[in-house]
């Protein structure tokens, strides 16, 4: 009988339903008075830096693993990453071996038959401020003029190769023409083989052409095309086009190539100007006959 009562007396209060009601209207009180009055702010931070400490032990295991995980992906790719500067290391250092022997080997081959060197040009930093508004047109301005010493005709360029040429000179700016304007030309050859070529531009800013190729040429896709040098208006070998795509069909005389720009001729803001090349002697004039005809026609009409 002392245990019922006992038992009895301990259930006494309110039923579960009474106290999920209460506890219910408890909460959503204390919600509205913290979201209307702020009372609660420096409770819940009291209770946040409480917490912290228990938060960051249950989070440390994760923390853990996910930072041994990234240290040994890290070390992985640090070792390949070793591995290929080794490897493009000692490919550069034969290259620049090669390339100081071939030098050594010009100027020999040039002091032996007493040949000039060729001057070394000369460079003006420039920067691209204002762009042409004809989308149709590839000009740029740079913020280099006559004031600096521009004149027209000077090579433009950035870190990979030729940007472009100077096609007009204001007091303190210069008009760049882009080698993409359409049917601008740069006489270029191919780096593999020596071929010499006119590269165009197309008026894309993505896409060089080569006309007039024999669909018998010796060209081949990711050749390399550089400065010439003829004309005395760009300075000889350096990049100005990738070859990316040749069609050739035997019903045209001609092969369609092309090219994609190396250099940066929309992406870059700060170029390049090179100097003045020496002046080439001058193109000697074709003798014409009383009639006004070439020489060389005369001799054909003869024929």
């Amino acid at each position: 009988m002392d245990n019922t009562q006992s038992l009895q007396f301990f259930n006494r209060g309110p039923s579960p339903a009474v106290r999920l009601v209460f506890f219910s209207v408890l909460s959503l009180l204390l919600l509205f008075v913290d979201a209307r009055y702020r009372y609660l702010e420096s409770t819940r931070s009291a209770l946040s830096v409480l917490v912290s400490p228990i938060q960051r032990l249950a989070t440390m295991p994760s923390v853990l693993w996910q930072q041994a995980g990234d240290f040994f992906i890290t070390q992985r790719s640090l070792v390949d990453e070793n591995k290929s500067l080794k490897l493009q290391h000692n490919g550069d250092a034969a290259q620049l071996s090669q390339l100081q022997s071939l030098q050594l080997e010009n100027q020999q081959l040039r002091s032996l038959m007493e040949l000039p060197q060729r001057s070394e040009f000369n460079a003006k930093l420039a920067e691209v401020i204002y762009a042409e508004r004809d989308v149709f047109k590839r000009r740029v301005l740079i913020n280099k003029g006559a004031d600096a010493n521009i004149k027209t005709g000077q090579v433009v360029m950035d870190n990979n190769g030729i940007v472009g040429q100077i096609t007009r000179v204001y007091p303190w700016l210069s008009e760049v023409t882009l080698i993409t304007e359409k049917d601008h030309t740069v006489p270029v050859q191919v780096l593999r083989n020596g071929l010499r070529t006119i590269v165009f531009g197309a008026g894309d800013t993505s896409q060089l052409s080569l006309r007039y190729m024999p669909i018998s040429s010796d060209i081949q896709n990711d050749d390399v095309l550089v400065t010439s040098g003829l004309d005395g208006i760009y300075p000889p070998g350096i990049p100005v086009a990738k070859v990316v795509k040749i069609e050739r069909d035997a019903a045209y005389p001609f092969a369609r190539v092309v090219c994609l720009p190396v250099a940066g001729v929309d992406k870059h803001r700060h170029l390049l100007v090179l100097s003045e090349l020496p002046k080439l002697p001058e193109r000697p004039a074709e003798e014409a006959d009383a009639t006004g005809a070439p020489e060389n026609l005369k001799m054909k009409q003869k024929k």
